[in-house]
């Protein structure tokens, strides 16, 4: 019998909160998960991940099989041990990235061949092969089948060939995975933007039968709009009992707007990567640590947030790490940014369990709008 459970503690309209209990410890829904590419968050030691309040991290398959390799991983006894990351994993498939990163690529029935972004090489990764390396070598709790990314702007025929391809690839993902008590594996709904398309993704993958369901091929240029769209008329066809899982998403705003539309689990690169940038967020939007208004800015990013980097260094500081070309800008700005991330969340899920999802949802994007305009502002 299976150790993962998904329990749903409260409900505010579509918006849910509970825990996905799994054997390295529970995560708490709405949960974001800070992504560790290559075995790592980005200019973040494992144990301040930990201490932000993320529960979960996230693997790429991709970057991992092409270094150190996933056999490797394996002999250094699994991605949690490798990386020191005592909680649970979530791998992707790898195959986004070979979708957006790879210089060349062949898609057929039996998978994608691919040549390496780093040195050239020749690489095939089929769904079985997919899931050995996640499962079996990295040792991933979550598992993700392999799916092709539809692009956007794509016609419908294009969508539902591809859609049509990552079922098939998604029963023979959940072939190879078989039964296992103390991993887990999630199916991906594709289909564009087309509402047809992603109910029939759904009802086929449901069909299959997975652990959990994410929502992929969004946060690819359609736009805030358009994904809340795909959202409303996607959610509702997806089982009540899993959870499900938004992938690659997104900004603070696009995280509160999920989540009313049903959403449980998030990733993204944004906050490290905003943090490398100079880029702070915030309920109003991104702080950009570079401008001149910061230079003798005593205040700290959010001193209400429990983390050094929000609360102990001033602006004024990061503004002149930031100039100064010192790491220790990108480090305390991602530090924050994974802090920041997490402690909304914390304060979704306390919202749904008090019944006041939708007062909150309206009162940040009143913030969110207003810093957007007063940005528009600056640098009109």
């Amino acid at each position: 019998m299976s150790v993962f459970a998904y329990e749903i503690h409260a409900t505010d309209g579509a918006a849910r909160t509970g825990v996905l209990k799994t054997p390295r410890g529970d995560i708490r829904t709405p949960a974001f998960m800070p992504v560790g590419t290559a075995g790592t968050v980005k200019a973040l030691y494992m144990d301040q991940v930990k201490e932000t309040g993320a529960d979960i991290i996230l693997g790429n398959t991709y970057h991992l099989m092409l270094r150190p390799g996933a056999e490797r991983v394996k002999r250094m006894g699994g991605l949690q041990k490798f990386s020191t990351w005592q909680g649970p994993i979530l791998t992707d498939s790898g195959g986004f990235q070979v979708w957006s990163l790879s210089k060349l690529r062949k898609m057929n029935e039996q998978g994608v061949t691919f040549q390496s972004h780093i040195d050239g090489s020749k690489h095939h990764l089929s769904p079985e092969r997919s899931i050995e390396i996640q499962a079996d070598l990295l040792g991933a709790d979550i598992s993700m089948q392999l799916d092709e990314c539809t692009a956007f702007g794509c016609t419908p025929a294009e969508a539902q060939a591809s859609l049509e391809l990552s079922l098939r690839w998604g029963q023979r993902s959940k072939d190879a995975f078989g039964s296992r008590d103390d991993q887990v594996l999630f199916g991906i709904v594709q289909g564009s933007v087309f509402e047809d398309l992603r109910r029939q993704s759904a009802e086929g993958l449901k069909e299959i039968g997975f652990d959990g369901y994410a929502i992929g091929g969004l946060a690819v240029g359609e736009g805030f709009e358009q994904m809340c769209d795909v959202l409303d008329f996607t959610t509702p066809h997806l089982p009540v009992e899993r959870p499900r899982y938004l992938m690659g998403v997104g900004k603070p705003i696009d995280l509160v707007e999920a989540v009313a539309r049903g959403v449980d689990m998030f990733d993204c690169v944004l906050p490290t990567r905003s943090g490398r940038h100079g880029q702070a967020w915030s309920d109003y939007g991104p702080i950009n640590i570079k401008r001149a208004e910061f230079i003798e800015d005593d205040t700290p990013l959010a001193p209400e947030i429990d983390c050094p980097a929000s609360r102990d260094y001033s602006k004024a500081y990061l503004n002149h790490l930031f100039k100064s070309g010192e790491y220790l800008s990108a480090m305390l700005i991602s530090w924050h940014n994974i802090a920041y991330f997490e402690h909304l969340m914390a304060r979704i899920r306390a919202a749904i369990a008090a019944g006041e999802y939708e007062a909150f949802r309206r009162e940040f994007r009143a913030k969110w709008d207003q810093g957007i305009a007063e940005a528009a502002t600056r640098s009109a």
